[in-house]
């Protein structure tokens, strides 16, 4: 995965944390959770604010 796959990243990011609401969490932890999952193999330092909001409202969308 990388950085622009945010529908398959909100997806890992759902099985890994069904518990979490994604309104909750800050950023510095989803971008570490995001480059623990299994599959993400993309630079860490080139993601950034506006990548994070569009994988946070993907995760958003699909949890609901």
């Amino acid at each position: 995965m990388k950085w622009t796959d945010t529908l398959d990243i909100a997806i890992a990011l759902i099985e890994k944390h069904p518990d979490i609401d994604p309104l909750t969490v800050r950023f510095t932890d989803m971008h570490r959770w995001i480059c623990e999952l299994e599959g993400f193999d993309d630079n860490p330092e080139a993601s950034n604010e506006r990548i994070l909001e569009a994988i946070q409202m993907t995760w958003i969308n699909e949890a609901d």
